[in-house]
């Protein structure tokens, strides 16, 4: 799928680019160039000591900003596939300082479509997140905003090859700023603080996203707004399972976050359909891209659907929690 193709991601040298940029090394050793497109030179340097390009030469690290359409044009030169994961993601930050979230978010998706739509790129894949499905703080409404650009993006394709799509998931276990990292930190103070004991949230590994951006990224046909089948957690298990003698006070509820994930409206079931392992999201218009999904085996999903981690069906336990903390976090965990 990817050999012989020229990749760049965006916000490559993130928790998820890493990840991704290990498993298309490993998984596919003729591609052509993987690019990390970033801004930051330091993260640049420091994910260079793990992955040499003198030991990977499709490897480039490019120093950028997708606020500067120029240089994202000069990146995206020869570029086949790209993966959209840059974005100002910190929700404090975002509502201390909105119109630089826009900047990035918004202005800088918008600037990576249109240099997309110029360069000769085949595949876009947008990462998006739970918190654009009705958004209650700034950095789920750019991320919203976000979305809707790409998607109709493929509205201004014309007879170019190439197809805007997007995946949306939610909580990642052990990304930066994750509940699990805060946890394993603060366990040996004796006290793991709680915003709201009826908290739940989606779980998604990071190998798992990557698996799901691949798939879209040989799947979508243009205009998707993919969502996995996750289980959930209550944040009060998670705390068992990190730290079960630690006191566990609630804190109460950071401004802009929401007691549980949410990642499909009611409003959105109109338009969602059911593929099996993933849920898609299409355009309100995108008949054709309904039909073709349809005759494909896909399901509507019932008027009304909802998906959101407080009402799912699929809970992990303390015990599953532990084993999954181990695998993906730190293999030395010992509760």
């Amino acid at each position: 799928m990817l050999n012989n193709k020229s990749i760049l991601i965006t916000g490559g040298t993130g928790s998820f680019g890493q990840a991704f940029t290990r498993r298309v090394l490993a998984r596919f050793p003729q591609v052509k160039r993987l690019v990390i497109f970033s801004r930051d030179e330091l993260k640049q340097y420091e994910m260079a000591q793990k992955f040499d390009p003198s030991d990977h030469p499709a490897l480039r690290y490019f120093i950028g900003d997708i606020r500067d359409e120029s240089r994202l044009r000069r990146a995206l030169e020869g570029i086949d596939i790209v993966v959209h994961a840059a974005a100002l993601k910190q929700v404090p930050a975002a509502e201390y300082n909105p119109f630089e979230c826009i900047k990035t978010n918004v202005i800088g998706s918008q600037n990576l479509i249109e240099t997309c739509l110029d360069s000769g790129v085949q595949r876009v894949v947008a990462l998006s997140t739970d918190k654009a499905a009705a958004p209650i703080n700034l950095y789920g409404a750019t991320k919203l905003c976000s979305d809707k650009l790409f998607i109709a993006a493929n509205n201004m394709k014309g007879s170019r090859d190439i197809r805007f799509s997007a995946v949306r998931y939610g909580n990642v276990m052990g990304s930066r700023g994750s509940v699990i990292p805060f946890f394993l930190e603060r366990r040996s103070t004796g006290s793991l603080p709680i915003t709201d004991p009826k908290m739940t949230r989606f779980n998604i590994s990071l190998d798992e996203g990557v698996d799901m951006v691949l798939w879209a990224i040989e799947n979508a046909l243009g205009g998707e707004i993919f969502v996995p089948k996750l289980p959930s957690y209550r944040i009060l298990d998670v705390a068992q399972a990190i730290g079960p003698d630690c006191a566990h006070p609630v804190v109460g509820i950071r401004p802009g976050e929401k007691v549980h994930e949410e990642m499909i409206t009611t409003s959105d079931s109109f338009n969602t359909l059911d593929l099996g392992k993933y849920f898609a999201i299409l355009p309100s218009d995108a008949l054709v891209l309904r039909n073709t999904y349809l005759a494909a085996g896909a399901t509507p999903v019932p008027e009304g659907f909802s998906y959101n981690s407080g009402d799912n069906d699929d809970f992990l336990g303390v015990d599953d929690i532990r084993v999954l903390v181990t695998q993906h976090v730190a293999p030395d965990f010992a509760a």
